[in-house]
């Protein structure tokens, strides 16, 4: 397992200034390389030929002069940050189509509505108003008209008011609604086509910065101190890759745990050293790491690199420590004892101590919150909470259940959708929550194990969620933890006999139930029990709205 571990400030006025200067020829150089290297790949990925008769690795040694290593360095970070640029227009790709098929939709219901509105405009012309079924409009016996929304309703005191009033404003504005929709479909279509045909490059110190020099209003003045700025984020990093047959897994660096001093070999060949290299997190593994190298004597079949990173902040360095960590042997996987069930959401953790049976223990949660947080901040509060939660699993001897989700194409494309919602499924962070209980459970020497998360909310609602008096999220940690120990959940006996298709399978089963149970949540406590098999469900129940009791008729005639 690769791990990356930081060291403490290193202030430039405390390291030699020859350091300092080599250094900085050093990261110039190296990074005019990465530059060349990289826009050598693209204009060859692009043109569909070699641009050099011999390989880059020789291109950059002789073009730049620099040895093997340095050079060897520069061409696996280009290569690298390629890649890493292909698998990401593979995903912008993904994520273009989600907002396609969305705009789509959602042009498909506006036009239907345009055509409903242009067929009541029709009908008020020949004098027989018409009204479609499924909208609120009503047409009253002293020639009111009225239309009854979510929120509010609106009277207009004659037909021929409605007509010019509201239809023909309406339909005005919904053309022009559908006239925007279909320029943006059509730039994404182009767009889709962009990053499907071209190969793209990138800017090296970011685009925000390259854009600063026109939109900045201090830079605009000063163009110099903007090229001072952005030369110097250009060539902020250097990373010089390890290698195995290395005494110290790196034939540029060298690292002396015993003093904490790092040792730097310069282009000309000089020693440059840096002094006090402390790693606050990581010390111990970083000092293991490198003695191990030393003392391997067979190093070429087990010696393991070293790769090490110097970035330069302005008036101080951090230099980064890349290895690989052997990971944890002793980590517990068995599920003797039962497994703790997860849940994430967006403001807690719910969860559930299952047994080795599949029975009930124990439910809890665990909250926070992230509105209005920063990225840091919540970084923060959720690592908080996955150690409290990795704690409880330590204290109960059991491996951790969580859900498979990925959230990157769900939180594109939903700019139509129901903003309350929206902004809940842009605070839940779900890929952070995940990293942070996976961190910390292989460090405690717990597993964090994955399963489908279809269907779990359903499940633990319609079957576990008043039979343990418990919210639905816990009842969905506890389906969660089932699952992870390979139970599958049937419908229960009062609802089994309501599924039309008995052979669906057991997992179709709860979407069909779900459909005809489109209730609130809140009246599954009073429609139904799911310890009496044989009791009906009480679909005339007084708290139903008259929505939900015409529903549940329709559905269960």
């Amino acid at each position: 397992m690769k791990k990356a571990y930081f060291s403490k400030r290193i202030w430039k006025k405390d390291v030699n200034a020859l350091t300092v200067a080599e250094m900085e020829a050093l990261s110039k150089l190296f990074n005019r390389a990465k530059r060349f290297v990289f826009q050598t790949l693209v204009r060859q990925k692009r043109w569909e030929r070699e641009l050099h008769k011999e390989s880059i690795h020789l291109v950059v040694k002789r073009k730049f002069s620099v040895n093997d290593y340095v050079a060897n360095s520069i061409v696996r970070e280009s290569q690298a940050l390629l890649k890493a640029q292909t698998e990401l227009n593979k995903l912008y790709i993904k994520q273009t189509d989600e907002k396609i098929k969305k705009i789509k939709k959602k042009l498909k219901s506006e036009r239907s509505f345009l055509t409903t509105l242009r067929k009541m405009k029709a009908s008020c012309i020949q004098g027989n108003l018409w009204f479609p079924k499924n909208r609120n409009y009503t047409l009253h016996s002293s020639g009111l008209v009225s239309l009854e929304l979510k929120n509010c309703s609106f009277i207009w005191m004659n037909i021929y008011l409605f007509e010019h009033q509201y239809l023909d404003v309406t339909i005005k504005r919904l053309k022009a609604k559908i006239g925007r929709l279909e320029h943006r479909l059509f730039r994404l279509e182009g767009k889709k086509e962009k990053l499907t045909t071209h190969i793209t490059s990138v800017v090296f110190g970011s685009k925000k910065l390259f854009k600063h020099q026109f939109t900045k209003r201090e830079f605009v003045q000063d163009h110099q101190s903007w090229r001072e700025l952005f030369l110097a984020t250009r060539n902020k990093q250097v990373l010089i890759s390890g290698r195995k047959d290395s005494a110290s897994g790196n034939f540029v660096f060298t690292y002396q745990p015993n003093t904490n001093d790092l040792h730097m070999t310069s282009l000309s060949g000089k020693v440059m050293t840096f002094s006090n290299v402390v790693f606050p997190y990581g010390q111990e593994q970083v000092n293991q790491t490198v003695l191990r190298q030393r003392n391997c004597k067979d190093k070429k079949a087990n010696g393991k690199p070293i790769s090490w990173s110097v970035e330069d902040y302005g008036d101080y360095y951090i230099i980064k420590c890349l290895l690989d960590v052997e990971e944890e042997v002793s980590i517990n996987f068995s599920t003797f004892d039962g497994v703790i069930g997860v849940d994430c959401n967006v403001d807690h953790f719910a969860w559930t101590d299952v047994s080795k049976d599949g029975n009930f223990l124990e439910s809890g949660k665990l909250s926070f919150s992230l509105h209005k947080k920063t990225t840091g901040q919540s970084t923060k509060i959720l690592e908080a909470e996955a150690i409290a939660l990795v704690d409880l699993a330590v204290r109960k001897n059991k491996p951790i259940v969580m859900e498979d989700i990925d959230t990157t194409l769900s939180k594109t494309g939903d700019a139509y959708g129901n903003k309350k919602a929206n902004r809940l499924k842009s605070v839940f962070a779900y890929r952070k929550m995940a990293q942070a209980i996976e961190s910390r459970a292989q460090k405690m020497g717990v597993a964090a194990m994955v399963v489908n998360p279809a269907y779990t909310s359903i499940t633990g609602k319609l079957k576990y969620m008043r039979k343990f008096g418990i919210s639905i999220h816990q009842a969905a940690s506890y389906t969660i933890g089932r699952k992870g120990l390979g139970y599958k959940e049937k419908a229960p006996q009062v609802l089994r006999h309501h599924i039309v298709r008995e052979q669906l399978p057991y997992w179709k089963q709860w979407w069909a139930l779900n459909k005809k149970l489109n209730v609130r949540t809140e009246m599954f406590y009073q429609l139904f029990d799911v310890n009496k098999p044989f009791q009906h469900i009480k679909l005339t129940h007084e708290e139903l709205t008259e929505k939900e009791s015409k529903h549940l008729k329709k559905a269960f005639a």
